[in-house]
């Protein structure tokens, strides 16, 4: 009897061609796309990720097509919270939540509605059965390579999973589509955020943010007035374009103290951090023994690091590098891995700063609120 595969579909060139994959193996393929976000002037229900022409992709392979609405799942889980980290001083890594909390979740209960056996979906990374057990590896491509923002998957989740494009280059990917004449082959690659029109997230704060973003003083690591800023979610760490400030050497953002509504301007060396505390932890795996020896990865384009891992209990660790790192910054991913193999990963909450004393709080939105 022939296997059948549920394929999350965009329109895009990687789930396309995943799709086409899944078929060429003997698979009967369905397509599948979540509407996680619309925007209220488009008239189709899709956003600037997935489009209209994943129809016509769909058409092209015969196969059938389902869409799945999850607007709500999607704005209460990813939106919301991304939105209250800009607001606490923190830097949100949104396509990691999601992967964890709704898009696959939401996809694997597909795959059952619809009568399939497994899930494929166009993301660049490989899953393999080692020593009887299956891991979460990254993509063939090391500049493609997305295993990063699923650190979120559950181990039983993995037998079900497939990604037919994890152990191809990009280019072999956009060979295939063109070669079979795939409409997707025309469309150029989203960079941006599903729910940002134009990337604009400052615009999108704006409008959204359930407490008014005001704007504050800027002040250096000895606490000198030297700035006014025009909202604290409008600035990350490690940035140094549009400060405006009154200082003659090289300025960086270096943290925030949200209570105040202060930003913390200095010098390059203060963002250089020893180590971090991740919380949130998910395990693909067995935890890891303390001060073993790892890889860790703490921003998406970023390279893996070598460090040393201890276990602060199951839901949080603490990282510290071989070599001090500049802009870890909170809200964002630490993933680790061993070689190619994703161990597990977590949600960033602060840099540990040994060398330099500066260690900027982030409090919590009720307190902001009151």
């Amino acid at each position: 009897m022939t296997k059948r595969v549920l394929v999350a579909m965009s329109g895009g060139v990687d789930s396309s061609v995943a799709a086409l994959l899944m078929q060429q193996e003997g698979y009967e393929a369905v397509g599948c796309t979540l509407n996680l976000w619309s925007y209220e002037d488009r008239v189709e229900p899709y956003n600037e990720c997935c489009s209209l022409e994943v129809l016509t992709v769909c058409r092209q392979l015969g196969i059938d097509h389902h869409l799945v609405d999850c607007g709500q799942d999607f704005k209460s889980a990813v939106v919301d919270p991304f939105i209250e980290d800009y607001l606490t001083g923190q830097t949100p890594s949104p396509c990691g939540h999601c992967n964890r909390l709704v898009r696959f979740p939401l996809l694997l209960e597909a795959m059952e509605k619809y009568d399939c056996d497994y899930l494929a979906t166009g993301h660049h990374a490989r899953v393999e059965l080692i020593d009887g057990e299956y891991r979460l590896l990254k993509g063939i491509d090391p500049f493609k390579d997305q295993a990063y923002f699923l650190y979120g998957l559950q181990p039983e989740q993995l037998e079900k999973i497939k990604f037919p494009v994890g152990g191809m280059l990009k280019d072999n990917v956009w060979k295939i589509a063109n070669e079979h004449k795939l409409v997707s082959a025309r469309k150029p690659e989203s960079q941006d955020l599903c729910f940002l029109p134009n990337g604009d997230y400052r615009a999108f704060l704006k409008n959204n943010s359930s407490i008014p973003i005001e704007p504050g003083e800027i002040v250096d690591t000895d606490g000198n007035l030297v700035g006014q800023h025009e909202g604290l979610p409008f600035y990350t760490i490690g940035q140094r374009r549009g400060l405006n400030v009154s200082r003659s050497d090289r300025t960086y953002v270096v943290g925030f103290n949200a209570t105040q509504n202060r930003l913390i301007v200095g010098d390059e060396e203060f963002l250089y951090a020893d180590g971090l505390i991740a919380d949130q932890m998910n395990w693909l795996g067995a935890l890891p023994v303390s001060h073993l020896e790892i890889d860790v990865k703490v921003r998406y384009r970023g390279k893996t690091l070598p460090a040393r891992f201890s276990s602060l209990d199951q839901d949080r660790i603490e990282i510290h590098f071989e070599q001090p790192q500049r802009s870890v910054t909170p809200g964002q991913l630490a993933v680790i891995f061993d070689g190619d193999v994703m161990l597990g990963g977590g949600v960033i909450r602060q840099a540990i700063h040994t060398t330099n004393s500066i260690q900027p709080e982030t409090p919590n939105l009720e307190k902001i609120r009151s």
